[in-house]
């Protein structure tokens, strides 16, 4: 099973990409976990992300990628987000971030590639996102992230269609090089 990684700032796009490449390759893709989980806080108390929900959001975002997993028979699925990316997002909103176990919990699980979305697409105002101003210096953070750990990805541009179409193009090259 290959797992591909959709990646990047909030309000970047990743979840339509990976349901129309999931759509495209016929196979599942997996959700944000944080979206629902933080969702349901925001709406029960007002509360927004703490440094204590960090590890749920992670665990909860491995079950759903295992569940995505043992629903295809196909060789690849799709994640919007991962671990790893709720690591870095903690890196970006608490001050003098440590957190070890978010850091084992993440550089455990291993995924075959990531898209990086740039943020050439339009801001979508919801309850959760919170940082429209700061969109490139998100992306950058994000990048960084992804040459530190020297993971292999590529960044999508462009509106919706013109993303599926490099990422089919990515993905289908990385096939014949067996990934």
């Amino acid at each position: 099973m290959r797992k591909i990684v959709l990646y990047g700032a909030e309000s970047t796009g990743k979840t339509s990409l990976a349901k129309a490449l999931a759509d495209y390759y016929e196979t599942s893709w997996v959700p944000e976990y944080a979206r629902d989980f933080l969702q349901e806080k925001y709406d029960n108390s007002g509360e927004i992300c703490s440094y204590d929900d960090l590890i749920p959001i992670a665990l909860g975002q491995i079950d759903l990628e295992e569940k995505a997993a043992k629903e295809t028979d196909k060789e690849i699925i799709f994640c919007d987000t991962n671990p790893l990316q709720t690591y870095y997002y903690g890196k970006a909103y608490f001050q003098n971030f440590e957190h070890p176990q978010l850091w084992e919990i993440a550089t455990n699980r291993k995924y075959d590639f990531y898209f990086l979305t740039y943020i050439d697409t339009p801001w979508e105002e919801d309850d959760l996102r919170d940082k429209p101003e700061e969109r490139l210096e998100m992306h950058q953070h994000f990048k960084k992230s992804l040459e530190e750990n020297k993971l292999p990805y590529v960044v999508l541009k462009g509106n919706k269609n013109e993303r599926l179409k490099q990422a089919i193009k990515q993905i289908d090259f990385l096939k014949t090089q067996k990934f």
